[in-house]
């Protein structure tokens, strides 16, 4: 009989398209206002905001944009600058709309995050997005204080490298001071499957809108959600178990699994 497997000490989620619904309904919605306010007829369109989504983080995807699709455009101000500037605007709406509500936290996250602090499992962040984005979210979608209940939190700005590059987690496993096999992760992409598996970790996706036909290599378990009691999930690859939901013992359970796998 093989030996068991380290315990499962923390989970470390995602932000954009794990925890909330940001993407289609937050950041698209906000860059096309900075267009507009910026004299800029450009529309991203949902389809052409998930090609967009290959490219992680919101200045790189936006001077991709202008290679890739305004090749004629010349700012004056060059290419920097202006995608700069388009950025911070892109974030004063994009927490306007924070602020109104209309950006929707994905199901079964609330009802996770309440069972794990519960627990004395530990939780951490590990996000491609901005620090002041990404704190907004947590503020204005999750509570005010929810920010405290993740021991680290790692962004776009501590790295030189974003997801699919695993260095964003590893960072998380350094200042957790863990082994990958002792964490678990939840993403929605495969950028940050991706990044997840490379750092070792056993890795559960929850698809979003955006992400659904994407291929996850390396993951344990692909759902379309983290469920509700009342509404399971649909189980796309991997162990199910018979599982409606993802709770505490479901993820013990499956993280033993995948580190045994």
């Amino acid at each position: 009989m093989s030996e068991p497997g380290p315990e499962l000490q923390a989970v470390i989620f995602d932000v954009d398209g794990t925890l909330a619904d940001t993407e289609r309904h937050g950041h698209r919605v906000a860059y096309n206002r900075a267009f507009e306010e910026l004299g800029h007829d450009w529309q991203w369109t949902e389809s052409l905001y998930g090609e967009l989504l290959q490219v992680e983080g919101g200045p790189e995807r936006l001077a991709h944009y202008l290679r890739e699709y305004r090749p004629e455009f010349e700012p004056a101000e060059g290419h920097d600058a202006f995608v700069g500037t388009t950025h911070e605007r892109k974030n004063v709406h994009y927490h306007a709309l924070l602020d109104r509500g209309v950006v929707p936290i994905r199901p079964g996250i609330r009802r996770l995050l309440a069972e794990l602090r519960c627990t004395g499992l530990r939780l951490a962040i590990a996000s491609s997005s901005l620090r002041a984005n990404v704190h907004a979210l947590l503020a204005r979608a999750l509570d005010h204080a929810s920010a405290n209940w993740f021991e680290v939190i790692v962004t776009g700005d501590d790295v030189a490298s974003k997801k699919p590059d695993p260095e964003i987690y590893r960072r998380v496993l350094e200042r957790l001071d863990l082994p990958a096999q002792s964490c678990m992760a939840l993403e929605d992409s495969q950028n940050g499957c991706r990044a997840a598996v490379a750092a070792g970790l056993p890795t559960i996706v929850t698809t979003s809108a955006y992400t659904t036909d994407h291929a996850f290599d390396g993951a344990f378990l692909v759902v379309d959600s983290l469920g509700e009691p009342d509404h399971p999930w649909t189980v796309k690859a991997g162990e199910s178990g018979g599982a409606i939901c993802l709770d505490v013992a479901t993820l013990r359970r499956l993280h033993g699994m995948a580190v045994q796998a």
